[in-house]
Formats: structure tokens, C-alpha cells, sequence
């Protein structure tokens, strides 16, 4: 059996799931995703799905005959849907986790959950955070608990670091993309389907934003237990395309970043969710960063949300989809962790 890096062990990646090449095959299921559901939602209230008829009518004025509806998983604890993956996490940790604490790397919202959920849980957590997130971020951060390190100037760099402080430490390392994480962050998209159901609106597309690709991996294993017929559609900066690459030729590839989204400036595609994604993800849209600031200010003027970057990344998506849009489409806003210069930007003409 071939062995496995202890820098590399997280939740489920045993001996028992590693194949013959030595990677490690990972299923998650819609069964799994209901479990975690069921943890979350003691710790975290359901967010609002919510119709806008002054964005309708500005969407309308570029050629957008869609009506929209808006998941706002912003108003969440820390600012991200991605707390969800935190609170998951939490409630799973093993014993050694527990007892030698965690270590991760993120520009910031991961970051955040994860001090979330190391808070809750009670253990210590360090977080490496590459020179470029963004001040408001890595204070969040420290607030909750963790210990802070900068280092790098890229995602890579951060977690090239990260990994090598949790083996000089002990400590656990846990990937943006760790199963319990990408369970949690799937939690958000069965309850939209659920609100959907409720209202008798079922929805015909749902629009989310891609950096390590967690959220869309788990809207593509809701979609396809609740509404087969929903399309997924994935939204990533051109100004960081490792996501899209890497979906696009089926491997897992490399790219710089220089977007100024920090939620969505990845540098590689991930095995776990690019798997998940191939296959499932219906398409894969690149937006310019004006695009993403153009989104951004629509919301803020027209739907009364600040987003950040990667949190308006969705709304750009289908703006640039232009007259082909129909139906009822639900877009992801997944964060308001909106540095002061992204603030600046929406007052620009």
C-alpha cells in the first residue's frame, strides 16, 4: 500500500482510499452533505434568497431578461458562506487535531472559518496568509483567535509555508479543499434549492464563484440529488485562471494571479473539486476585474449588499452571459469582506 505524507492527511485520506498511483480518491455524496446540514444549522442561521427589482430593472437595461434572485450568504458570521465549512469542520476533528491544533493558508475567508471553528471547537489554530490578503482579512483573523503569519507573496507561497510550519509544529494541516470543508460549504446550496422548492420557483441556473472551487463542487452534488435540470455555472477571474485551466483540460494546472479579488486569487487547480466539477459543472466563465467591480457596485447601489470582490464575481458572471440568460437564476453573493479599497472602487464612475 503505498504511503501517504503526513503533511498531506486530512479528514478520509487514509491508506483505505489512497489508489495505486498514490493519490487519494475521495466520494462524497448528497447523503454526507444532509449530515452536515444538520450540523450547521445548529450553529448557523439559514440566509436570505431575495428577489431585487431595482437590480432586475438595471440587469434589464443591459440586455438581461432573467430574473434573479440573490443567495446572500454574506450576512453570515465572518462575512462568507465559507464559515459553513468551518462550523463542518469543527464538529469533525479528530483526536489528533484536536490535541496538536490546526494549520491552514488563505488570502482570508477560509482563514476565517477556520478560526471560526477552531474557537468553537476549542483548539488552537495558525493560519498563514500570503503578503497580498488584504489588512481587514488577517485582523479578522487574529479577532477570532488564530495566530497570524504572513508569508509569501502569492496563495502558493502562503501554502508552500503552511504545510511546512505544520510539520515543523505538529500541528494539522487542513486544505482549502479538505472534504469536511467542501461538505460544509455544500450545505449552503441545499438550502437554496430548498427555499427554491418551497416558493414553487424552481431555478433554471445558479451562478458561483470559483477560487479553490469548494462551493461550486458542492452546488453540482446538491444540483444533481435535488435539481438535475439547474444548470451550474461557474465565475472565476481571468485575472487568476488556474480554476478554469485546469477544468478546461482536465488536469490540474498552474497559473499567476494577479487578480485584485483576493477570494479568488488561486494559483492551481485542486484535485478533490476538480474532480468533482468535471463532469458536472455546466460552464466556465472568465470576467475581467472591472467586470467583477461593475457587479459590485450594481449590488451595493441596486441591491442594498457590499461584496467583496469574489462576492460579486457571481453577478459579473451573468452579466457577461448578456441576452443569453433566461429563467430564473439564483446568484451566489458569497462574501462582504470588502477591503477599503474595493470600497473606494464602487464609487468610481
Amino acid at each position: 500500500m503505498p504511503s501517504i505524507d503526513p503533511a498531506d492527511r486530512n479528514y478520509w485520506t487514509d491508506e483505505s482510499s489512497a489508489r495505486d498511483d498514490g493519490a487519494v480518491s475521495i466520494e462524497l455524496t448528497y447523503v454526507d452533505i444532509t449530515r452536515a446540514a444538520e450540523v450547521v444549522a445548529r450553529e448557523l442561521p439559514a440566509t436570505p434568497l431575495q428577489a431585487h427589482p431595482l437590480l432586475d430593472l438595471a440587469l434589464r437595461e443591459r440586455g438581461i431578461a432573467a430574473d434573479v434572485v440573490i443567495k446572500h450568504e454574506h450576512v453570515l458570521p465572518t462575512g462568507s458562506f465559507k464559515v459553513r465549512g468551518g462550523v463542518h469542520l469543527a464538529a469533525t476533528l479528530t483526536e489528533p487535531e484536536r490535541a496538536h491544533g490546526l494549520v491552514t493558508c488563505s488570502t482570508g475567508n477560509h482563514a476565517q472559518s477556520v478560526a471560526y471553528g477552531a474557537r468553537l471547537a476549542g483548539v488552537r489554530a495558525t493560519v498563514v496568509m500570503p503578503g497580498t490578503a488584504p489588512a481587514v482579512k488577517r485582523d479578522a483573523v487574529a479577532a477570532l483567535g488564530a495566530e497570524v503569519l504572513v508569508r509569501g507573496a502569492s496563495l502558493g507561497e502562503a501554502a508552500e509555508a503552511a504545510r511546512a510550519h505544520a510539520a515543523s509544529s505538529g500541528g494539522s494541516f487542513i486544505c482549502p479543499t479538505d472534504p469536511r470543508i467542501v461538505l460544509g460549504h455544500a450545505t449552503a446550496y441545499g438550502e437554496l434549492f430548498g427555499q427554491a422548492a418551497a416558493a414553487g420557483t424552481p431555478l433554471d441556473a445558479v451562478l458561483v464563484p470559483i477560487g479553490s472551487g469548494t462551493g461550486a463542487a458542492g452546488a453540482c452534488l446538491v444540483r444533481d440529488a435535488l435539481a438535475p435540470g439547474c444548470r451550474i455555472i461557474g465565475v472565476q477571474s481571468a485575472a487568476a485562471p488556474a480554476g478554469w485551466q485546469s477544468w478546461r483540460s482536465g488536469r490540474i494546472e498552474q497559473a499567476p494571479s494577479t487578480t485584485r479579488a483576493s477570494g479568488l486569487a488561486t494559483t492551481t487547480g485542486y484535485e478533490l473539486t476538480q474532480r468533482l466539477l468535471r463532469g458536472r459543472l455546466d460552464d466556465f466563465l472568465l470576467v475581467t476585474d472591472d467586470d467583477i467591480d461593475t457587479a459590485a457596485r450594481l449590488l451595493a447601489s441596486r441591491a442594498h449588499t457590499l461584496a467583496e470582490g469574489a462576492g460579486a464575481a457571481a453577478l459579473a458572471g451573468l452579466i457577461a452571459s448578456g441576452p443569453g440568460a433566461r429563467g430564473l437564476v439564483a446568484v451566489m453573493c458569497t462574501g462582504a469582506n470588502a477591503s477599503a479599497d474595493e470600497i473606494a472602487r464602487l464609487a468610481a464612475a
